[in-house]
């Protein structure tokens, strides 16, 4: 197929093209990609400065779902999109950036390379050709954000190609995603049995991973709504909306009506992903 017989050609002057993109020689999982950003952003290259004429579109990180990562295990994140060119093209490049512009190394906060070259099947079109590309981002969170959790919350696909010229095209925008902290909750219901009409106490607590410790810790201040489903039913409502304290832990009361399930849920925010705890079965007499 064209693109690989080019890729293979091609592969002494992509290395010393003057807009060299970042290398995808080292997995996901290295923090390598951020510096290989930087340095790209050092030579103060925007997209529109690209000399190729490669269009990237419809680009969809993790099927279009929040990637929520826990302390420790790889994650194993799909990325598909397009590519269009006139002439054909040689390679393309996939990366995750986190930062508010590409070509500044003051606003580059974080960096993720794909597991290899992305795989494209290459159709021929109506004044050119266009390419259908996947590829697989493997993060592990123990490595790739050891040094903060700062790098929880939107991050963009960064996609790069060289033409059968080796010519250079990127798009830093083509996508994004949310990668967020993975969420623990708990609940624990009693006393057990429970007198109707008396009052039950219901605690727990919510913790999110902390990439930096390898641990999980108390998530401060946020909302939780205590639930209840009837014993028969499948339906879950809502009694009321607590706080958690400042490690972390809920506390609240409700009137024992009947038997059936309490449990506490989370919703998630911007950098963190949601929680639920299993039901905590009371039985009322």
């Amino acid at each position: 197929m064209r693109i690989r017989t080019a890729a293979t050609v091609l592969s002494g002057a992509v290395a010393l093209s003057a807009l060299v993109l970042p290398s995808a020689a080292q997995a996901a999982e290295h923090p390598g990609a951020a510096t290989d950003l930087r340095a790209l952003a050092s030579q103060g290259v925007r997209p529109q400065d690209a000399l190729g004429g490669t269009t990237f579109k419809d680009g969809v990180v993790n099927k279009g779902k929040d990637i929520v990562l826990g302390v420790t295990g790889k994650k194993a994140v799909p990325v598909t999109f397009t590519a269009f060119d006139e002439e054909g093209v040689a390679i393309t490049q996939a990366f995750l950036w986190q930062g508010t512009d590409s070509s500044s190394t003051d606003t580059i906060t974080g960096g993720l390379e794909s597991d290899d070259y992305p795989t494209c099947t290459e159709t021929p079109v109506e004044n050119g050709y266009s390419y259908s590309c996947k590829t697989v981002f493997t993060i592990d969170p123990a490595v790739a954000f050891k040094d903060g959790n700062g790098t929880a919350g939107t991050w963009k696909l960064f996609l790069g190609a060289y033409d059968l010229y080796a010519n250079a095209s990127y798009d830093d925008d083509v996508a994004r995603t949310k990668i967020k902290r993975a969420a623990k909750l708990t609940a624990n219901a009693s006393p057990e049995p429970v007198k109707k009409g008396k009052t039950i106490t219901v605690t727990g607590k919510l913790s999110r991973a902390n990439w930096t410790t390898g641990k999980y810790a108390g998530y401060v201040s946020q909302p939780v709504k205590l639930q209840f489903r009837k014993k028969g039913s499948n339906t879950y409502t809502t009694l009321k909306t607590v706080k958690t304290s400042n490690t972390g832990a809920l506390s609240t009361t409700t009137k024992a009506g009947s038997d059936g399930y309490y449990r506490f849920v989370f919703a998630g925010t911007t950098t963190t992903g949601s929680a639920t705890a299993p039901g905590d079965f009371v039985d009322v007499r």
